[in-house]
């Protein structure tokens, strides 16, 4: 009953606050009065900022006795965008704590990824499991990442977002477009899976070469006929596992203060006016976000007897750290966490999951070709249904297999338009709102992969 209270004073009290900045927005209307020194307030701008800190304020008090992680999270979000907004300058400095976070949670990736698929693998010793498994994936990847394309062809044909758009670069969006091009690298999708060094993929955060490794191990592992060096070897690989999932809970703690870094930085950067002509693009591309989990992951969760409750309670912890974070990498501990402990094995978790993150990216697939027909458009050429096919079969390809490569979407992006005969200079001007961007096609990455962990242990019996 206290936190129903506290619940609902906190949303009075926003609500007063927004009542409030629309009319001194619409209406112009400032309170002003001066000191008799030559200097003027404003009532309205400083009583709107009172209670939108008063709210937050409410909020904290909130988390605190909910005592729930996505709670902090979700008020840590409110909390950055505040900061950004009130504080810019000091804001861009708190990128600091993202950073620190993510690079914690990717000292957990391989060790989890090693210890929970060695387990999983040689400790029941069903290596024909994992070739099922790896074909089903395969497939159902495939099949829905095909339909993200085409509903992101169907959007931008839909809503012509790019027509009559002035794509023009700001200084700071060419500087960090040309960065991210000099760090441009041959990517072979096939060759990529393959690890030349376990180490060096670590280090690189190659999720896919880490998986491969992990399952050459265990199938190893599955064939060694001394039962006492087999034993062994599974007790450390599932004692490094269980490590993990507490580490991964002691990082865990840290995940509202990056939330908050993260969305101060964000907001810090972009600004209130960034948007501008590309609104309807940002638009555009949420809608068919929208679109695609209910037209397609909503049925497929039907089909497969989803139970969408349990589901939703699992994912929110990891989807609100992708959204805020614009990283799917971060998800990644917390999300095996709780699939696990929503019934799903950790061996299906632990081969699906990651292999998602590099096969299935049903947000970045979908975000490429609704930007590349933007950027046409905005170009004033008109792309066929033929090139438009053709495009999408090139980014079937090119998509695969880059998920730890830094503004992969941005290079593949490039990459596409050049191959169309535009000016991949045109594709700079969307820098200005990709981060915004990448909050949304980052938490569907997400929310498919899970529901796709589902699906893969409902085929395999395992659920």
């Amino acid at each position: 009953m206290k936190i129903k209270r506290l619940l609902i004073a906190t949303l009075s009290v926003l609500g007063l606050f927004c009542i409030l900045y629309f009319i001194g927005d619409k209406t112009n209307i400032s309170y002003s009065f001066s000191n008799g020194q030559g200097y003027s307030y404003s009532i309205n701008l400083y009583l709107t900022a009172f209670l939108r800190w008063v709210a937050l304020a409410l909020a904290c008090w909130f988390a605190y006795e909910k005592r729930k992680l996505t709670a902090w999270i979700l008020v840590a979000m409110f909390i950055g965008i505040s900061i950004g907004t009130d504080f810019p300058e000091m804001a861009k400095n708190f990128r600091i704590f993202s950073d620190i976070f993510l690079r914690l949670i990717k000292t957990i990736i391989a060790p989890l990824l090693f210890g929970t698929l060695v387990v999983g693998i040689a400790g029941h010793s069903n290596i024909k499991q994992v070739g099922r498994m790896g074909l089903k994936s395969i497939l159902y990847f495939e099949i829905v990442t095909t339909v993200a394309l085409v509903i992101g062809l169907m959007a931008i044909n839909i809503t012509k977002a790019g027509v009559g758009s002035e794509l023009k670069a700001q200084s700071s969006q060419i500087e960090k477009a040309n960065t991210l091009l000099a760090q441009k690298q041959s990517h072979d999708v096939i060759l990529d899976i393959f690890p030349e060094n376990i180490a060096k993929s670590i280090a690189d955060n190659q999720i896919l070469q880490i998986v491969v490794f992990s399952i050459l191990f265990g199938i190893g592992l599955a064939m060694v006929k001394n039962e006492e060096k087999k034993a062994a070897m599974l007790m450390f690989a599932e004692s490094l596992s269980e490590v993990m999932f507490k580490f991964t809970n002691i990082v865990m703690l840290l995940a509202p203060i990056a939330v908050g870094g993260a969305m101060a930085y964000s907001v810090a950067s972009m600004g209130i006016g960034v948007i501008g002509s590309l609104l309807k693009l940002v638009a555009t591309l949420y809608a068919a976000l929208f679109a695609f989990v209910a037209l397609v992951l909503v049925p497929i969760g039907l089909m497969v007897k989803l139970p969408f409750k349990r589901f939703m309670d699992a994912i929110t912890e990891p989807v609100s750290i992708a959204f805020a974070t614009a990283s799917s990498e971060a998800a990644l501990p917390k999300a095996m966490e709780k699939l696990v402990e929503m019934g799903i094995p950790k061996k299906v978790v632990a081969f699906v999951l990651p292999t998602g993150y590099s096969f299935n990216l049903d947000g970045t697939t979908l975000y490429l070709s609704l930007a590349s027909v933007f950027i046409a458009q905005a170009s004033g050429i008109d792309l066929t249904i033929g090139q438009q096919i053709q495009m999408c079969l090139v980014l079937m390809l090119t998509s695969k297999g880059v998920a730890g490569v830094r503004g992969a979407s941005f290079l593949i992006l490039v990459s596409t338009v050049s191959s169309l005969g535009l000016d991949p200079t045109k594709a700079f001007a969307i820098l200005a709102v990709d981060a915004l961007m990448d909050m949304g096609r980052t938490t569907l990455n997400v929310v498919g992969n899970c529901l796709a962990t589902y699906v893969i242990a409902k085929w395999e019996g395992e659920v």
